[in-house]
């Protein structure tokens, strides 16, 4: 078969890859010369951890033995499983950790807690203070900026693989085939729109009443730390954001210990994960009502400075850069990803929210299989 990609993100790029697996000839279409979208704009983790329980976190762990066996195959990923520290600073943050050990899927998860000495044995980095950490064995870390550069590399290896950046796609054409801006038509067997964020122009056209919404948030990277951060790291306040965390104890955390100002407005959370340059990336905020801001705001960034070198016990290196994205998601959170066929030969394949990067893998078996690849 001859599959036409429409969308260069990790989403898009990973349908290419199973379409070439799987012996077909891919077209891969992006309308910018590279992709600009959440899929380099975000922490390249792999995160299990804090996935609902049920298909989310199936799909999760499915990505999860993907990545690794990908990433042996392409080791310009980075990929690296070096699961992942979520540090409890109060009582009431500590109970969280502790109910999610009770968990069902406690130990698919890869869950332990930590008391302080454990967590620096495990992260010597990690010099500040707190009372615990959850350990979740399973999550893992790429590298964002160069994934989807060093997949197509391996795609275009295989001879049946041709990327074409710079073409926005404007017309689907009987159903197998897309029209550029160029004017160029692209036939195929099968047509995969994998477009993000972009949910305008032919999106809407073809699903007018997409159940999806976008989300912006900021992110920022620093100079090298000096030392190696051995596990990706985020603070309690991600137990607000994860489904897996939802309970009386997550309830009596809410009541009782409410986000600083700053965080609350904001909807932040700290995930922090160090870079092969040893730079640290660290996020992030959470907005939700359009028009978004143009531009970035700096109180965000002070209080994710402020948390992080708390927890490592020493200021943070110098910020070198700073950024917003934004990304789709399901309105139903119950939803890994929108996938609808909107012709006997095309799927459109959006909406996976923040757990993008963790489970384009395994959304892209699902969609092969769906669509009889």
């Amino acid at each position: 078969m001859r599959v036409i990609v429409v969308g260069a993100g990790v989403l898009g790029t990973m349908h290419a890859w199973q379409a070439v697996e799987r012996g077909h000839e891919v077209v891969h279409l992006e309308r910018e010369g590279e992709a600009r979208g959440a899929s380099v704009r975000n922490f390249g983790l792999v995160w299990v951890g804090g996935r609902a329980a049920g298909p989310e976190l199936d799909v999760a762990l499915r990505a999860r033995e993907l990545w690794e066996r990908i990433g042996a195959r392409v080791p310009a990923l980075g990929f690296r499983p070096n699961g992942s520290l979520t540090l409890a600073r109060t009582a009431a943050e500590l109970a969280v950790a502790e109910a999610a050990l009770k968990l069902p899927d406690a130990g698919a998860r890869g869950y332990r807690l930590l008391d302080p000495d454990e967590v620096r044995a495990l992260n010597p980095a990690l010099r500040g203070s707190y009372l615990a950490g959850l350990h979740c064995a399973r999550d893992a870390a790429v590298e964002p900026r160069t994934a989807q550069p060093a997949l197509r590399a391996a795609l275009e290896a295989t001879g049946r693989y041709a990327f074409l950046p710079g073409r926005e796609v404007r017309d689907l054409v009987g159903g197998r085939a897309v029209r550029d801006d160029h004017g160029q038509l692209h036939e195929g067997d099968l047509v995969l729109l994998c477009t993000g964020a972009w949910l305008g122009g032919l999106v809407r056209e073809l699903a007018p009443d997409l159940p999806v919404r976008r989300v912006r948030l900021q992110m920022m990277q620093t100079d090298p730390l000096g030392e190696t951060l051995t596990t990706s790291v985020a603070d309690s306040d991600s137990f607000r954001y994860y489904p897996a965390y939802a309970g009386p104890e997550l309830d009596a955390l809410r009541a009782g210990q409410p986000q600083p100002p700053t965080a609350e407005q904001h909807r932040i959370q700290l995930l922090m994960v160090q870079r092969r340059d040893g730079g640290l990336t660290l996020g992030d905020t959470h907005e939700y009502d359009q028009p978004f801001g143009f531009d970035v705001v700096e109180d965000p960034y002070d209080h994710l400075a402020d948390v992080a070198a708390g927890l490592l016990g020493r200021p943070l290196p110098r910020v070198r850069r700073r950024w917003s994205g934004v990304y789709a998601q399901c309105t139903d959170p119950a939803l890994v990803v929108h996938r609808q066929q909107l012709a006997d030969a095309a799927w459109l394949v959006t909406g996976p929210g923040g757990r993008g990067m963790t489970c384009a893998p395994a959304i892209a078996v699902d969609t092969a299989d769906a669509a009889g690849l």
